[in-house]
């Protein structure tokens, strides 16, 4: 019996050690297969960064390409960018941080105002008017690009911010979908409760429902971020003026000018917009994975 006992437990031991070992083969193999995936991903970055320390007249379009920097490291190039005369980048980060915040203010405030009666109210033709604003969103920009010119236009706004920044208080009926599938997951307890306890539709949005919607609320504003940091064609239609354009206007002219050995500027104005998602998207990454899962839970 003690043999056999001890054969046991080095079988048992044998087996255990072979199960770890496994795991830490599994969890090594894993990890190497993500880092390769992230290298890989980050190629173009690299190759971004390599045209960037280039010094002017220097050729960026080699073969084979250099992915990452490897000779040079001009690193005043991206000083030049931000304090160039001609392109004036800092000055098109702080227009575009104005019409940003306008932005995120002006959805975040309507959207959540035209969400709640939708998702927490019954009224006759609730339904009918959900089915159609969410028929809107068929409609293409373009399409409606000439009229709202035209209208701008005779309003006096052409050359300034406002049409950049006065349609989002209108609404957007894909963000509007967002929010009230959001606030359809919330207890309708909660409401009944506040009702009871003398607060008015207007106190149970503002009070209740609006601090639960924080995470959907930020996946809002993220994807108006994204949206009017990176937006080109608005800004250059509606603005005139070098002192109010925008960081996508800027890096366009830069584009322009890339036939003029400006390809290590042009990436370095890339490299240097790109900074602001990054860092909003590590800084609410918990809000915004938390936000997205929950949306849409309930239909």
């Amino acid at each position: 019996m003690g043999a056999k006992s001890q054969l046991q437990k080095k079988s048992w031991a044998f087996y255990r050690f072979r199960i770890r070992t496994g795991r830490i083969v599994g969890k090594l193999l894993a990890y190497g297969l993500l880092i390769a995936l992230s290298a890989f991903i980050l190629m173009p970055l690299g190759w971004m960064l390599a045209a960037a320390l280039k010094p002017d007249l220097t050729p960026v379009f080699t073969q084979p390409p250099e992915w990452w920097p490897t000779r040079y490291w001009h690193w005043e190039n991206f000083l030049r960018v931000m304090t160039s005369e001609a392109i004036p980048m800092l000055r098109y980060v702080f227009n575009t941080t104005v019409i940003v915040l306008g932005n995120i203010v002006g959805t975040l405030l309507s959207c959540s105002l035209v969400a709640f009666p939708f998702a927490r109210l019954r009224f006759r033709g609730r339904d009918t008017l959900f089915t159609i604003l969410i028929v809107t969103m068929l409609i293409p920009w373009q399409a409606l690009m000439v009229p709202q010119f035209l209208m701008f236009f005779k309003m006096g706004w052409y050359g300034t911010y406002l049409p950049l920044i006065v349609p989002s208080f209108g609404g957007s009926s894909f963000f509007i979908f967002l929010i009230r599938q959001y606030m359809r997951t919330i207890p309708k307890d909660l409401d009944d409760a506040a009702r009871v306890d003398g607060l008015s539709y207007w106190g149970v949005f503002w009070r209740i429902i609006l601090p639960l919607s924080t995470p959907v609320l930020t996946v809002c504003a993220v994807f108006v971020f994204l949206g009017s940091w990176n937006d080109l064609l608005g800004p250059l239609i509606y603005l005139d003026t070098n002192s109010k354009f925008t960081v996508a206007i800027g890096l366009a002219n830069l584009a322009q000018r890339a036939g003029n050995a400006q390809w290590n500027l042009l990436m370095a104005g890339n490299l240097l917009s790109i900074i602001p998602a990054v860092i909003l998207y590590f800084t609410l990454q918990k809000q915004l994975i938390g936000g997205i899962a929950s949306v849409g839970l309930k239909g």
